[in-house]
């Protein structure tokens, strides 16, 4: 018992010493998907400011491939020193539940949590010329053609398609899964009427519903959207619930990583995410601010995963 306790106060010892002289050296953040997408653009806002803050750089480094399932399980098999990170998005939690699925991690003994950064809602759009104004005008539509009318996504799996999956689950409706690479391509087709509607991040496409390019039909959010202030929640439109369909974003590093260095990142992120000039950028990205700590966001992250579980059980959703 005295050696356990021994090895214990220890390594508590060892732990504070680390913080102390944390960071000593740049900080890697790893962003499994490509530049430029929501989960980057989020990441480079918050390692800017935390460059200068700490006086240690901050580098975001793209690892894109197999739904962010490269990227995270090189950071699971990452020294845990703080000194890789991963900064991911719900793909960590759904890549190692999908039937047929490649993912060789598991989200919580192979990853410690550090902070719920922010959530996404998603708006759902359709082209200018859809014969549909409201979800419940969406829904009456799909019911009455079963298997004709078709969603955009971004991929299997991604939050796109898990959106339009939970849709269907609870309106007792069937569509059609229309899988690009990306949200950009799966917009594109949207826009032009080949594809019904899609879930879309609220990140970037209020410029193209305000030109008549799209027409937003619900906005995911839990209160009314200032960017979309005539557009109802999805809770307005009679689908509460369907908000949670919000990817959030946030930082974990590898299991095993001392405590107060996930304690330093995480107040180091909560002191960025109060500053107005980073709120102001997060409001401009569409972002909802989070900022939990490490406890907080590893409980959310377990509910999390029991919503899409359930969800892919229902729908028969499978790895590619």
């Amino acid at each position: 018992m005295r050696r356990i306790l021994a090895a214990l106060a220890l390594s508590a010892l060892c732990g504070t010493a680390a913080a102390q002289g944390y960071p000593a050296r740049p900080i890697k953040i790893v962003v499994g998907f490509a530049a430029g997408g929501p989960t980057d653009v989020i990441a480079r806002i918050l390692a800017a400011d935390m460059s200068a803050a700490v006086g240690q750089s901050f580098i975001v480094e793209n690892r894109p491939g197999a739904n962010a399932i490269i990227a995270t399980e090189a950071v699971a098999h990452s020294a845990p020193d703080g000194y890789t990170t991963l900064f991911s998005s719900l793909s960590l939690l759904v890549n190692p539940i999908l039937p047929g699925t490649k993912a060789k991690y598991d989200p919580f003994k192979d990853f410690a949590p550090v902070s719920n950064v922010a959530a996404l809602p998603m708006v759902v759009v359709t082209a200018p010329g859809a014969p549909f104004n409201s979800m419940k005008e969406l829904v009456d539509l799909a019911k009455a053609k079963p298997g004709e009318l078709s969603y955009g996504t971004s991929g299997i799996a991604g939050s796109s398609h898990l959106a339009g999956a939970m849709l269907e689950n609870m309106t007792g409706t069937r569509m059609i899964n229309v899988p690009f690479k990306g949200n950009g391509p799966a917009l594109a087709e949207v826009m032009a009427g080949r594809v019904t509607f899609m879930f879309y991040p609220i990140i970037g496409i209020a410029g193209q519903i305000a030109g008549g390019k799209l027409k937003a039909i619900a906005v995911g959010t839990a209160a009314a959207d200032p960017d979309f202030p005539s557009v109802p929640t999805m809770a307005q439109a009679g689908y509460a619930g369907l908000e949670v369909t919000a990817p959030w974003v946030g930082m974990l590093v590898p299991a095993g990583t001392p405590v107060p260095v996930v304690n330093r990142l995480a107040d180091e992120i909560r002191r960025s995410l109060a500053k107005p000039d980073i709120r102001a950028k997060m409001k401009e990205q569409g972002a909802v601010i989070v900022g939990d700590t490490p406890a907080e966001f590893a409980a959310f992250l377990r509910k999390d995963q029991e919503r899409w579980a359930q969800v892919i059980k229902a729908s028969g959703v499978k790895a590619e």
